[in-house]
Parts: C-alpha cells; sequence; structure tokens
C-alpha cells in the first residue's frame, strides 16, 4: 500500500496558486451611498434605500474610493485606466439587489506586480473596484449553513467600498502565499487604503488552486477557496487541498473546477458549489453609472503623493544594517516604527541602537499606550548616543515619556536618573575585565556565552553604581572597537 503525504506538498509535485485578495477601502460611506462605513455597529443600522436596493434609488460615486484605488495601483505598477461598473447577477441572501456592482473586462487598474521579501515578483493581472455584499451568521450546528438551526443577516457591509486584487497565478507553495499576502496588506496599510484587519473581515482571500507534476509547464483543473480569513487558514487549507487533488491524480479520478470552503474546525475544504464561470454571472453595463477616467495630472500627482513602500524601506534598511535579521527588519519597516527610526536616523542616531529600540522598547510602547511623538523618540535616544544616559536609563525615560508630557530634562530629574557618562562606565568595564585576557579572546572570537561571566565581573564590583544592562552595552561597545582596530 503506497504511503501518501499527510503535510506540505506532495514530492514531485507543486502548486499552481492565483489568489484574488478582497479589501474593505477606508472612507467615510460606503460606495454608492452616504451610510456609514464603520465596523461594529448594530446589525442593519447603517443602511438606506442605496445599500438595501430598494427600487427607485440611484447609485452615486465615492470619490474617495477612487482615490484609493489609484494609489494602490501605483504602488503595484499598474495601469490606472478608464474603466466601466457592471451589474454581475447572482441570487445569494446576502445580496439584496441579487446583482453586486463590479468591474468586469475594464477595471480601473490592469497588470501591475509585487516584488515579495525573498525576490520573487509576482504579477497583479487586475485590481477592481466593487461593493460588498452583506453578511451571514449561521447559527447553530457547526456555523456553516447546511447545519445550521437558523441564519441571520446583517446588511451594514452591503454596498461598503472593496477593491479585489487579483495575482496571477504565479505562486508556488502556501508560504509564498502568505510572504505575497503579508506584502500586500503592509502596502494597502502604507498607502492608507485599507486598515488590513483580518480579524474584522477588512481583508478576505479566496484562493485558486490547482497542482502539476514538476516540470510540467501547462495549467490542470483548478479549484476555488472562499472568504480565508487568517494567514493560517489560507496556509492550512492550501497544504490541505494541494494534497487532495494530488491524491485524486493519483488515483486516477477525475478533477472538478468547483468553489470550495474552509472548515476550520476539521481542517478540511468541502464543495460549495460548482465553479461559476463569467457568463453565469449575465454581465452587463450599470446603467446608472458613467465610466470612471482618471486624468493624467491627478494620476501623477498621486504618483508624487505615494510615501515610501515596503520594498523601499527594506532596501533601505538594507544599506544600513546588512545584517539585520529578518524579523527586527520587518518590524523596523513596518508603519507603527517606520517614521520614528526615519527621524532618528535624520538626527544621525547610530543605526543598529535606533533599530533596535523601535523593534523593541517602541514597539511594546506603542501597543500598550501609543503616545510618543518621533521628535521625542529621538530627543530620548540622542541621551543614549552621546553617552549621557545608559542603555536601561533610556528604557525607564521612553516608558515615562509615552504618559508625562513634561519636558525631557524635567523627566530625568523626576526619575532621579544619573546622567552617567557611558564613556565613565566603559571605563570601568575595561578595568574589570583587564585581568580576564582569555575570556576577553574568546568573547571577541565570537562566544557570545562568555559575556555573561564578564558582566559579572564588573557587576561584582560596582553592581551598585551601574546597571547589568549598561555593563552589557558597554562589553559589547568595547568588543566592537576591538574588533574594528583589528580589521
Amino acid at each position: 500500500m503506497k504511503t501518501r503525504t499527510t503535510t506540505g506538498p506532495a514530492e514531485g509535485w507543486e502548486y499552481v496558486i492565483g489568489l484574488e485578495v478582497h479589501t474593505e477601502l477606508k472612507t467615510a460611506t460606503k460606495l454608492f451611498c452616504g451610510c456609514p462605513n464603520a465596523f461594529g455597529e448594530e446589525p442593519n443600522t447603517s443602511v438606506c434605500p442605496v445599500c438595501l436596493g430598494l427600487p427607485g434609488s440611484l447609485p452615486v460615486m465615492n470619490e474617495q474610493a477612487v482615490d484609493f484605488a489609484i494609489r494602490v495601483g501605483l504602488a503595484l505598477d499598474a495601469t490606472i485606466q478608464r474603466s466601466q461598473f457592471h451589474r454581475k447577477n447572482y441570487f445569494y441572501p446576502d445580496m439584496p439587489k441579487d446583482y453586486q456592482i463590479s468591474q468586469y473586462d475594464v477595471p480601473i487598474n490592469a497588470r501591475g506586480h509585487l516584488e515579495l521579501p525573498s525576490g520573487r515578483v509576482i504579477g497583479i493581472e487586475r485590481a477592481h473596484l466593487e461593493e460588498d455584499t452583506g453578511k451571514l451568521i449561521h447559527r447553530g450546528g457547526h456555523g456553516r449553513i447546511e447545519s445550521a438551526e437558523y441564519s441571520l443577516i446583517d446588511y451594514n457591509r452591503s454596498g461598503v467600498p472593496l477593491l479585489e486584487i487579483v495575482s496571477a497565478p504565479d505562486i508556488r507553495d502556501p508560504e509564498e502565499a502568505k510572504e505575497y499576502v503579508t506584502e500586500l496588506r503592509a502596502i494597502l496599510v502604507t498607502v492608507g487604503a485599507s486598515d488590513g484587519r483580518m480579524e474584522e473581515g477588512s481583508l478576505r482571500v479566496d484562493a485558486n488552486v490547482s497542482v502539476r507534476p514538476i516540470g510540467e509547464t501547462g495549467f490542470r483543473t483548478r479549484v476555488e477557496i472562499k472568504n480565508l480569513n487568517s494567514l493560517r487558514s489560507l496556509v492550512r487549507a492550501l497544504e490541505f487541498e494541494g494534497l487532495r487533488q494530488v491524491h485524486l491524480y493519483e488515483d486516477g479520478e477525475a478533477m472538478i473546477q468547483q468553489t470550495r470552503f474552509w472548515d476550520e474546525a476539521r481542517s478540511v475544504t468541502g464543495a460549495l458549489r460548482l465553479k461559476e464561470e463569467a457568463n453565469d454571472y449575465r454581465y452587463f453595463p450599470e446603467p446608472d453609472l458613467p465610466p470612471v477616467a482618471p486624468d493624467s495630472d491627478l494620476i501623477e500627482e498621486r504618483r508624487a503623493q505615494l510615501p515610501e513602500l515596503p520594498s523601499a524601506r527594506r532596501g533601505y534598511l538594507a544599506s544600513l544594517l546588512p545584517d539585520l535579521s529578518g524579523d527586527l527588519r520587518e518590524t523596523v519597516i513596518a508603519d507603527a516604527c517606520w517614521p520614528y527610526f526615519r527621524a532618528a536616523i535624520d538626527a544621525n542616531i547610530t543605526p543598529a541602537r535606533a533599530a533596535a529600540r523601535c523593534a523593541n522598547e517602541l514597539t511594546a510602547l506603542l501597543a500598550e499606550i501609543g503616545e510618543l511623538t518621533p521628535t521625542r523618540f529621538v530627543e530620548v535616544l540622542t541621551l543614549e548616543d552621546r553617552g549621557e544616559l545608559g542603555a536601561s536609563q533610556v528604557k525607564i525615560l521612553l516608558r515615562e515619556a509615552c504618559v508625562d508630557a513634561a519636558a525631557v530634562p524635567d523627566l530625568i530629574a523626576k526619575l532621579g536618573l544619573s546622567a552617567r557618562d557611558q564613556r565613565a562606565i566603559k571605563s570601568m568595564v575595561a578595568e574589570v575585565i583587564a585581568p580576564f585576557a582569555d575570556e576577553w579572546e574568546r568573547y571577541l572570537d565570537g562566544d557570545e556565552k562568555i559575556a555573561g561571566f564578564l558582566v559579572g565581573q564588573v557587576m561584582r564590583k560596582y553592581g551598585r553604581q551601574i546597571s547589568g544592562a549598561d555593563a552589557r552595552q558597554a562589553l559589547v561597545e568595547l568588543g566592537d572597537e576591538a574588533r574594528k582596530s583589528t580589521d
């Protein structure tokens, strides 16, 4: 009996994955009406005749949604073009009009690409505007419609502006799919188009997946997995579905093009319906909306206003700190940290210190307290960079600077922080470790375990005068200086 793989890609096969990422745009109102675009409102309170599709109501285009779509298109190096809205006809309880206003053959953004941190480039086929549907809540059973005792409908989300970003089938494994969504989400947040909160449904993923033997170049029958709302679910669903398809081929069974769902509780995909084709939706031009035609001046103005994108941030950071670990790098380039890091570099703070403080203390403080300006952050780091305060003192001062608006010198006085010159601490450390020449050489050769011994010797003598963190920082600086002198 053949032994089969149960996790990861099957030997001799590869995935062919294309992703459809639906992101709610961060507008104040819905796409075609004035209802608030807000999460968490009481069910069916943010609705009106337009988003409920009542007879006689007419849609009016949201200018801000178009602007966000242009920003995303530029960030993905797509072609911004004159576009047309269509009616996509289908029946489902969360669609009050029985059709969805979407863009079909002429999307606002076409033919772009996205470069992953790994260097792989994934093609973008289109990024088009459409309205979101309502939300079904199934009560009882497994939370799915087929086992539910009853279902509820909340139409608050109906009519919220969506941008659907469709990748080319260029993704070759589930982890790469996760990397793609993570990078795309970072771009959406950076340009201000979306908050990217998958847990709130602001960003959802449909995955088109097929498999083929390695070396085969054609495409086989694909399956679409709907509404994956977390990166963990995305990876697990792709892994399961890829292996399911391999097993079907190995058993000589036919693959059916269909839409499937991911059952998180049972960790399996299940059949939902046969996969529709474009003609099943009976697309026709939306008669109540004119084409959207951004002029070239507007496009170039928005291009000039684009912020520094994650890929550019990554490159700049690598030029300063080429050996920075991947986790620290991604933390520093995130929107929360990046303005602080750039402000620190502009103030000539040592890059390694700025990156470390951003990735460690700053990230924790912003998540916990959230009140610290880049200017104030730089003011505190400057004291450390000059050697006027030690590392442990700076950590205390940063926390206080988040909750007390007093001037930094007043905070230092209030906290009783000693403005001990870091050079003096280094002299004290150098004095203590001088008799330990063998241990010092081992430390310089990269034996990090010996650092604890050396710091212990310093604390034995000066523990009442300096902190362990300051002693360790001084040891690191002394080591760096010694290594440079021998290069």
